[in-house]
């Protein structure tokens, strides 16, 4: 495809023209990050000298381009700056004096450590709306404890619903849900804060904890009957924890089917010609008996399911109105019919790396829809762009990089070196 973005050298979105300062890594941060790239912003990528540590995950982590890295950097620019220097700490500020948002995801001690707090930047950008995220709020005895997203699983009790709904065994979530959903309320929260700013003119700091917005997810459901005082109930939403909630075997395959409202249970069972049973069984009578008896009518669903094959449960269900969708594998995922409707999946070429899978923006906007594509950045590839963007001249560039208060991937320096003294700069 076409690199709109970088031959035009703006993006377009709703968030056009925010600039955004991201000194984040590994995961939470950056998804946040490329959640704001995605709808226009300017995302610098502020990387140490060995750059991000996902780089160096799975396959294309020898080139320092891995899959995890590569699923959470796209549409944005990468520069390097060895903070602990001052002069990297000098090239910051002078980032921060025109930047609308600055972001970061190590503990506020270590922003302390750089001289990099709020009370600092915002003598020199009053404006800047700047957005910490890390394990604990500050104000707790959990503050300075690091964290990441098993930690939080566990804090939040996530491996005990697993167990109790599973086998008794804690298990974590076999995704990086702690990361990403932290990741998403910050994108959220960003978003936010610079409403905010529009309507006062000023900029804040907002401190997002990982563990203080995860623990509504997990008691959003689970707190139940304890929600009052005194409780009316054990903990635990009975349908989530029932250990025969899971994908139905079916003659031929797996699939979800939801039979939850009167309107499912009373068509489900006019299809298994049993109707007689919502008037005779009492566990069928509402929907918090029904809940209450979630093990066993699982498993009454689980026996009639496996008659047939899963085509033919799909059409009988459908024509029902009972929501159902076979189970997907990765591989069946990206081969999924709706999804090649909308053109959701895409290959994408990465310069020296070649061909990778993209996947589009989800939200679809109708008034200022984002455009253009730039593939996730190489280490330092914007370094010297970004550092003459801020009035460096190559002098000065030159001392920098020989210093190592900066660094260029080697593909862009190789290409430096090789362009004409009066061509554009990169």
């Amino acid at each position: 495809m076409t690199n709109q973005r970088e031959e035009a050298g703006a993006a377009s979105g709703p968030l056009s023209g925010v600039k955004v300062i991201d000194i984040t890594a590994v995961l939470m941060g950056p998804s946040a990050t490329q959640m704001l790239a995605d709808l226009g912003a300017d995302v610098i990528k502020i990387e140490p000298p060995g750059g991000d540590a996902t780089r160096k995950i799975g396959p294309g982590g020898d080139e320092r381009m891995g899959p995890i890295f590569l699923g959470v950097n796209r549409n944005k620019r990468s520069m390097v700056l060895n903070l602990k220097e001052a002069a990297g700490r000098e090239v910051l500020l002078r980032l921060v004096a025109d930047a609308d948002v600055l972001t970061y995801n190590v503990r506020p001690a270590a922003m302390q450590r750089l001289g990099l707090t709020y009370e600092v930047l915002s003598e020199i950008n009053p404006r800047l709306v700047y957005v910490g995220m890390f394990g604990f709020s500050q104000k707790g005895r959990y503050g300075p404890s690091p964290a990441f997203d098993d930690l939080i699983q566990a804090a939040t009790a996530m491996p005990s619903a697993m167990a109790a709904s599973v086998d008794g065994t804690p298990r974590f979530v076999p995704i990086n849900l702690v990361d990403r959903s932290v990741g998403l309320y910050a994108f959220g929260v960003i978003a936010s804060a610079l409403y905010a700013r529009s309507r006062t003119g000023k900029g804040q700091r907002v401190d997002v904890p990982m563990f203080e917005t995860m623990v509504p997810y997990l008691l959003g459901d689970h707190l139940y009957g304890q929600k009052f005082v005194p409780g009316r109930g054990e903990y635990g939403y009975p349908r989530l924890l029932s250990s025969a909630r899971r994908p139905f075997r079916t003659k031929d395959a797996y699939v979800c089917c939801v039979i939850y409202q009167d309107h499912h249970w009373k068509a489900f069972l006019e299809i298994l010609g049993m109707s007689d049973m919502l008037v005779n069984d009492p566990r069928l009578k509402s929907i918090t008996s029904r809940t209450n008896h979630a093990d066993e009518l699982n498993a009454f669903v689980e026996k009639h399911l496996a008659q047939k094959t899963t085509a033919e449960w799909r059409e009988l269900l459908k024509s029902a109105d009972i929501p159902v969708f076979p189970v997907h594998t990765f591989e069946t995922l990206l081969q999924d019919g709706h999804l090649e409707d909308i053109g959701f999946f895409r290959h994408e070429e990465v310069p020296g790396l070649g061909a990778i899978r993209e996947t589009a923006v989800p939200s679809e906007w109708h008034g200022t829809p984002p455009t253009g594509y730039r593939p996730p950045p190489r280490i330092g590839q914007h370094s010297v762009e970004v550092l003459r963007e801020l009035g460096y001249d190559d002098a000065q560039i030159g001392t920098f990089l020989a210093a190592g208060v900066t660094a260029e991937s080697p593909s862009h320096a190789a290409a430096a070196a090789a362009t004409p003294q009066d061509a554009a700069p990169l």
